[in-house]
């Protein structure tokens, strides 16, 4: 009787936020060092919401924590992606520098801006496809 778990028998996932940041119809598109098995992949910055936080809060704390920059969240691009088998979720923002802040690859290993004809020339992580492909419109 002292079970806590939810009745629907599973914890909601765990929302994973990413933000495609777009400066002069370009994304930025940052490197991954760690883990092994996704290291010299590229995503978008970004990270876990923590309990208590909104997406947009997490996006802008983890922005300022790997880029050293301040954004203006937008829209939503693209899809919800189901990640970890149904345990995690992905959610890709739009977003947009503020007050003229240069990102730093703090914890990325590069990072590079990408047109919309540039897009393919970065290997992507499997979860960012779906947000990749409905990219472009954003860049226009």
């Amino acid at each position: 009787m002292g079970n806590k778990r939810q009745v629907s028998g599973s914890p909601s996932p765990r929302v994973i936020v990413g933000a495609a940041i777009i400066d002069d119809r370009r994304v930025l598109a940052c490197e991954r060092t760690s883990p092994p098995e996704v290291a010299g992949r590229w995503e978008f910055p970004g990270g876990k919401v923590e309990p208590g936080e909104s997406d947009v809060e997490a996006l802008a704390r983890e922005c300022v924590e790997e880029l050293g920059v301040r954004v203006e969240i937008g829209a939503q691009v693209g899809p919800s992606v189901s990640l970890a088998h149904g345990r995690a979720v992905l959610r890709v923002y739009a977003a947009r520098l503020v007050d003229g802040d240069e990102p730093k690859a703090l914890e990325h290993s590069d990072m590079r801006w990408l047109g919309a004809d540039e897009l393919a020339d970065v290997v992507w992580l499997p979860a960012d496809a779906p947000i990749v492909a409905a990219l472009p419109p954003f860049l226009a």
